[in-house]
């Protein structure tokens, strides 16, 4: 059980994991990295470029899933080269971690998988830095065991990501506690402040949203001690090809950002 305490992570320097749902194209990853490099020239913070290389969890079999493996690393690897930003990529099956790991600096478990053994393994065994979000069924102090999973299997470093709990059907609600109970477990916990306003298959075949609340969400987490904050970000989310709902417009991710850092 939680018992609260002083806890020093909380003035921790806040990250931010921004980027665009899926690999559309190389064009959108253009567009959308080079303002959170800007981003983080401005703020002086530490800025992860995220996007997904394959969505392997999409409502329908007929949504856009990405590029694959291997062309998606090469374009991810092409953001890096050119904008000098880390990376962070979820993987949906084992085998997929050693090649991401190689690319990537955080590998990223997917709420509905954070329980499966073979996967934590696989991504700390690679040396880098595991990401498992809080899946929708599970409370922060089950988190614990996912965590300790990588620990045992040599991860030296470990986040956790609160991202929302079913709420009936097609809702999602955030107990906010879990920030802080998550903390006596990970390096860093994070708030998913786009995917926690999701409406999970509410919108006919694919995912809804309420993208209004992303500020919100955000507020709430910073007064919790997030210690990071991912933002889905997209210049058009209404054309995006997978979570558009709930992404929040690129053009409103820096008045967001000096928000979260301004006392």
């Amino acid at each position: 059980m939680y018992t609260a305490h002083f806890n020093t992570k909380q003035y921790m320097k806040p990250i931010f994991i921004a980027g665009p749902c899926v690999i559309e194209s190389a064009e959108l990853l253009d567009c959308v990295a080079a303002e959170v490099a800007r981003l983080q020239k401005k703020t002086g913070l530490t800025f992860y470029f995220k996007a997904s290389f394959d969505k392997a969890n999409r409502t329908s079999i007929h949504s856009y899933r990405g590029p694959g493996l291997e062309k998606g690393l090469q374009m991810l690897a092409d953001v890096k080269s050119k904008y000098a930003l880390p990376l962070l990529t979820d993987i949906h099956e084992s085998y997929q971690a050693k090649a991401a790991g190689e690319v990537v600096d955080v590998l990223q478990i997917p709420a509905f998988l954070c329980r499966q053994t073979d996967l934590l393994v696989e991504a700390a065994h690679t040396g880098r830095i595991v990401n498992i979000k809080k899946a929708q069924f599970l409370s922060g102090e089950d988190m614990r065991f996912p965590v300790e999973k990588c620990r045992e299997a040599g991860a030296q470093e470990v986040w956790l990501t609160e991202r929302g709990n079913m709420f009936g059907y097609n809702n999602l609600i955030v107990d906010f506690r879990n920030l802080p109970i998550m903390a006596q477990y990970a390096d860093r916990v994070i708030m998913d402040c786009t995917h926690s306003v999701q409406r999970p298959g509410g919108a006919g075949g694919k995912t809804g949203g309420d993208r209004e609340f992303v500020p919100q969400m955000a507020m709430a987490a910073k007064a919790f001690g997030a210690q990071g904050y991912f933002f889905e970000t997209h210049p058009d989310p209404d054309k995006a090809l997978s979570d558009g709902p709930n992404m929040l417009y690129l053009d409103q991710l820096e008045g967001l950002v000096d928000k979260l850092v301004t006392d």
